[in-house]
């Protein structure tokens, strides 16, 4: 008999223990390399305020739909959502944050696993409430350990809250309460749809007279030499409504005709129509482009939904100007990748409604989606979200994209072939487009592009050439973390290569340009919300410190960086554009950190597109400082003109809610030199009757000088279709094209108290119901017809009969009594009921397409 001493004996046994172990790890991969694992989620909210505490509960049930048991460990479930988990562990699972808005579960020690045919319930504990639709985990995939690069989609669904949950939500007694929407619907009167101008947006004189014109196939249309290029593009817009194309002929003055009148001023144009036929004057070919998008406002709105021998017009004249020169709607294409047709979709839009700015916002953390043909990494890596574990051929998953690569919306990108037909489009339109090229922060999918560029360079030996265009320094330790929650999303300003990829950039953009014959006077270089605490141990930072006496901080770098970027774009005949940080200076007020305007770039014609006006924040009057200050402001106000903001605060509502919400009238009673007038709502949407501005800058005339125009902003963070992008975007634009292009309304200008008795009487009943009747029935059917939204119906009980109204006259209210959603046939509302029980109804737009649900009961 052999007798092991203490010590050998408990070796052997830890020896034999991991043994057992090892195989165990090893039958596991072994299983994940040839198991098929399915499983699907589900997630629903429980509880706000959990705890007593600012957190959430809700629920992600994992189903294992697979036929074998998922083992209790070498799996890992991802998925992007937002905020801090305080209790990570549930039911032997641990969600953790990875970067950016990507977090991940796994099994812990305490799991077993999820039996086949089985379901574990995950409690979540997240910090802060949950107040709507968007604010849920998505785009989710699992990944086995012993087969980490493959991935497994996994799906998810969202059964309705409770009515409990939703019953604690405050919109509960809002905007999810149909009274309460009738009362905000009351306060627009249907108007005869006679009454109206038939002009959009309104003209600065309109005179309607007794008498119609017919355009056919046989109307000609004839041009001056200047204006040809207009007539070319009016026959083509006729052609879409008319069964013969109307020809272009010299000299005739027949049919429609194209004059020059060198008085009338350069986006203006003068509108006649009589019985004998139509006159468009104007003195450059953007006026007379103005003219034709009001030519078209005359046709009947559905003269778009199917091809006619002839069309009817009634006969005007017209005399008209933009209020403002500058007209912009910006549309961020890298958070999520919209196609070329839908870019080219969206400009025939803006045109329609003579925007004639679009800021093209292609460049983010999460995507870069323009080529540039001198860096291709730039797309062959930064334009593809997948599953990965060294970002060295694509970028990691963000808003619901998923973990497999190459799939809208999360992968894609503009060709170079693209983006010069998208700058031909948008030329011939007269729609000015300017490119953003985020930096020196939101530019994680730069620098991982540039990275995978040095590493293929220096593998091949070119170590010069690899670090040319070098984004960061792995040497700097410096730790931040973004709004957007990414520790790696920010360029080292200090590295001289840094200039070398922002010159090449934009020398590759020039190109392309001048290709387009596109016109070109500023690119857009963002400057927004990079962290604290980056750069302080960047090598490169303190090596400049120490030689340039300017840099005596980090802060310094700021003005270091845009004072490089100015002298840039001035050697190629450009001017600066950036976000509001980019003209500001930081300094000290009473020992605390202050922004006042930075006056270095003031002079040099710095454009700054000033967002951030969040009532209750301290900055509502910032862009009147930068004004005031000398810069050239494009105000682009959050709480009135962040398209990605939600409608309302129904929990069913998509959309962000962190500085307000935006409806078609936020963009609409805008004053955009007095904005602070009129603010009905704070940063959380709840009602003010009169903003504090005691300690707030006016507008001074000199200020006003140095407003160029107004800009609507559309972020792509929850535009995961196309049809969610026009669900955000309209009808909220058709706000922002009035405010840009027509005159002051009379109650902005008059007094406090007697603003809003001018604005709803007047004013916003006739604009709801000229969106109503003549633009959203014109839009169904305009260019394919777009997805904009379609409010819900508000509904009051009173003295036993069921009223229902609608914010936008012109849409039909129908409802059901059994139970039944309404349908394109169901009975259409036309006066109070009378009969008893529960109610449907919906509202629906000329083709049939609904409206979200709402339910009443008359008992």
């Amino acid at each position: 008999m052999i007798i092991l001493n203490r010590s050998l004996s408990s070796r052997f046994s830890n020896l034999i223990l991991s043994l057992i172990l090892l195989f165990s790890f090893t039958q596991i991969q072994a299983q994940s390399k040839t198991k098929d694992f399915k499983i699907s989620v589900q997630w629903q909210p429980i509880q706000n305020n959990s705890e007593g505490k600012s957190q959430s509960l809700s629920v992600l049930s994992l189903r294992n739909e697979s036929a074998e048991d998922l083992p209790s460990n070498g799996w890992t479930l991802y998925f992007n959502y937002s905020g801090d988990f305080p209790k990570p562990d549930s039911r032997g699972l641990t969600i953790s944050f990875v970067n950016g808005d990507l977090y991940k579960i796994e099994p812990n020690a305490a799991s077993d696993g999820i039996s086949a045919g089985t379901r574990l319930d995950f409690q979540m504990v997240r910090s802060g409430n949950i107040e709507n639709v968007t604010q849920s985990p998505q785009g989710f995939y699992l990944v086995l350990s012993g087969t980490p690069e493959k991935v497994i989609p996994v799906k998810c669904t969202y059964p309705d809250p409770s009515a409990e949950f939703l019953n604690s939500l405050p919109a509960s007694k809002t905007w999810m309460d149909p009274s309460y929407v009738y009362s905000k619907n009351q306060d627009v009167q249907d108007i005869d749809a006679s009454k109206m101008p038939l002009i959009f947006p309104s003209p600065q004189e309109y005179k309607s007279m007794n008498a119609e014109y017919i355009i056919n196939g046989n109307t000609s249309i004839s041009a001056e030499t200047i204006f040809i290029r207009e007539a070319g593009y009016l026959s083509e817009e006729l052609a879409k409504v008319l069964n013969a194309k109307p020809a272009i002929r010299q000299n005739s003055t027949n049919g429609i005709v194209f004059r020059k009148d060198p008085k009338i001023a350069a986006e203006g144009y003068e509108l006649s129509v009589s019985e004998k036929g139509v006159l468009i004057s104007a003195s450059t070919p953007a006026g007379a482009f103005y003219g034709i998008q009001s030519l078209k406002s005359l046709l009947p709105p559905l003269s778009w939904r199917e091809k006619q021998n002839s069309i009817v017009i009634q006969t005007v004249e017209v005399k008209d100007e933009p209020r403002f020169g500058y007209r912009s709607f910006m549309l961020d294409v890298a958070r999520n990748f919209q196609t070329k047709e839908q870019i080219l979709k969206v400009l025939d839009l803006m045109s329609l409604y003579k925007l004639n700015v679009f800021h093209f916002h292609f460049s983010e953390d999460e995507g870069w989606r323009v080529e540039i043909p001198s860096l291709p990494e730039l797309t062959r890596v930064g334009s593809v979200r997948a599953h990965t574990i060294d970002h060295k051929n694509n970028i990691q998953p963000a808003f619901a994209s998923g973990g497999v690569p190459n799939q809208l919306p999360g992968s894609g990108y503009l060709s170079r072939k693209d983006f010069i037909e998208v700058l031909k489009y948008a030329t011939v339109r007269h729609i000015q487009v300017i490119p953003e090229i985020e930096s020196p922060g939101h530019a994680r999918a730069a620098i991982k592009a540039m990275e995978s560029r040095y590493e293929k360079l220096m593998k091949a030996g070119k170590a010069a050439e690899a670090g040319r265009y070098r984004l960061i320094d792995p040497q700097d330790k410096s730790q931040y973390r973004s709004v957007q929650g990414w520790n790696d999303n920010v360029m080292d300003v200090a590295l001289p290569s840094v200039y070398n990829f922002i010159e090449k950039v934009t020398d590759d953009l020039i190109l392309m340009y001048k290709e387009a014959g596109a016109p070109l006077k500023t690119i857009h270089y963002g400057g927004d919300e990079v962290p604290a605490k980056v750069w302080e141990k960047s090598p490169a930072y303190l090596k400049l410190k120490s030689t340039n006496p300017d840099i005596k901080s980090t802060d310094d770098l700021w003005y270091y960086y845009f004072g490089k970027l100015n002298a840039m774009a001035k050697k190629r005949g450009l001017f600066v554009s950036g976000w509001e940080e980019a003209g500001m200076r930081k300094t000290t007020l009473d020992g605390k950190p202050h922004y006042i305007a930075n006056p270095d770039f003031a002079d040099d014609h710095f454009q700054l597109h000033v967002w951030n006006n969040v009532i209750g924040w301290g900055a509502e009057d910032l862009a009147y400082k930068l004004a005031n200050g000398g810069y050239k402001v494009v105000l682009s106000p959050v709480s009135n003109q962040y398209f990605d903001l939600a409608y309302n605060s129904s929990y069913y509502e998509p959309g962000y809610k962190w500085g307000g919400m935006v409806d078609i009238d936020k963009p609409f009673y805008f004053i955009p030199y007095d904005f602070l007038k009129n603010v009905k709502e704070d940063g959380q949407g709840r009602p003010i009757k009169d903003l504090d501005q005691t300690k707030m800058i006016r507008l001074t005339d000199y200020g006003k000088s140095n407003i160029v125009g107004l800009q609507g902003l559309l972020w792509s963070e929850n535009n995961i279709t196309k049809e969610r992008l026009e669900y955000m975007m309209l009808p909220k634009l058709l706000g922002l094209a009035e405010r840009a292009w027509a005159v002051e309304p009379e109650w902005a200008i008059g007094e406090y108290s007697i603003l809003n008795d001018l604005y709803y009487k007047n004013s916003w009943s006739q604009f709801a119901n000229r969106v109503g009747k003549r633009e959203l029935p014109r839009l169904t059917y305009y260019n394919g017809g777009f997805s904009y939204r379609i409010p819900e119906p508000g509904l009051k009980l009173r003295d036993g009969k069921v009223y229902a109204n609608i914010q936008l006259p012109g849409l039909e209210i129908r409802y059901t009594r059994d139970g039944s959603d309404p349908v394109a046939g169901s009975m259409i509302y036309t006066s109070p009921l009378t009969e008893k029980g529960k109610f449907r109804f919906a509202a629906f737009d000329v083709s049939g397409r609904r409206g979200r649900v709402v339910t009443v009961e008359n008992k």
